[in-house]
């Protein structure tokens, strides 16, 4: 079944499992909470269905992974694609000489 935007049911289903947190880590922020997403099985495998669905015909030999989320996530995709998986994490967490800056939302 492939992904119609806001009409695929799969879409409501995901949302309905996310738990939002409202002011955490700091007042005004609405934090996402995907432990309750990663407990609905149904759920997991449908976000991950529709990204690969979304990504399948795109040539796609890697997927980055960004700390914590992108580590959950990118594996399963990257496996479905078959494509390598790169974790990306904070300096001096991984051997190599790769970095950049960046700055969270809160």
């Amino acid at each position: 079944m492939a992904a119609q935007g806001d009409q695929d049911p799969r879409i409501a289903r995901i949302s309905s499992a996310i738990r939002v947190i409202p002011d955490f880590p700091k007042k005004g922020i609405m934090f996402q909470d995907i432990t309750t997403l990663l407990l609905d099985t149904k759920a997991f495998r449908d976000t991950i269905d529709l990204f690969v669905e979304r990504y399948r015909d795109k040539d796609i030999s890697v997927v980055a992974g960004v700390e914590a989320r992108g580590f959950i996530f990118g594996p399963p995709i990257a496996l479905a694609l078959g494509a390598k998986f790169v974790p990306l994490r904070k300096p001096k967490k991984l051997p190599g000489l790769y970095c950049t800056t960046f700055s969270i939302n809160w």
